[in-house]
């Protein structure tokens, strides 16, 4: 009897990196274009035109890249890398990340010091954090509906980022206290939901 394609595999039909060039070149384009922050990028370009992650693998994989100490994004490049080609693939994906913005921030760096305390750069510094803020909060609404599938569904998804905010951004805690707390019982419930 012939063997019949099964559809158990999840990468059997989806896109994925081609090689570790591809993913130098893809992790490079998307550092370049990460004025302000990456994150909206990342999830335009990973999610939506590429299609390596789905919404919920990208949610995910940022909630790990965010408890790891160091950048988020660069965290999330070794994830995905790491996920496709091994520590090869991480390394590729680190490298893209790092490699033109390293040169880029020193070349400007050069350029700012003489003009670092004139009004008009700080100003135009102060919108751009703005604007970056902005971006940040636009992915997050749009990423809200991963948290359908999510084990915890999203009302208990959605306290739990209430109360991680206001712990944070109104009391002032160290973030450390409410990643590990929240973020622990997080993992529980999800844990006893799965379970179950």
């Amino acid at each position: 009897m012939p063997d019949q394609p099964t559809n158990d595999s999840p990468t059997r039909e989806r896109p994925r990196p081609q090689s570790l060039t591809d993913l130098f070149i893809s992790f490079t384009l998307l550092a370049l274009q990460g004025f302000g922050g990456v994150l909206p990028i990342v999830q335009r370009e990973l999610v939506e035109k590429k299609q390596w992650l789905t919404p919920e693998e990208f949610v995910e994989d940022w909630a790990v890249a965010q408890i790891m100490p160091g950048p988020n994004v660069v965290n999330m490049s070794i994830i995905i890398g790491g996920r496709y080609f091994g520590l090869p693939g991480a390394l590729a994906a680190l490298a893209g990340m790092l490699t033109l913005p390293l040169l880029l921030v020193l070349l400007l760096a050069i350029l700012y010091a003489p003009y670092a305390a004139q009004p008009q750069v700080i100003n135009a510094l102060r919108a751009m954090g703005a604007v970056a803020a902005g971006l940040i909060l636009a992915t997050g609404v749009r990423l809200i509906g991963a948290l359908k599938r999510n084990p915890l569904g999203p009302r208990t998804c959605l306290a739990l980022s209430a109360l991680c905010f206001s712990a944070v951004a109104l009391l002032r805690v160290p973030l450390i206290y409410p990643l590990f707390g929240l973020g622990g019982i997080a993992c529980i419930l999800a844990y006893r939901k799965l379970a179950r």
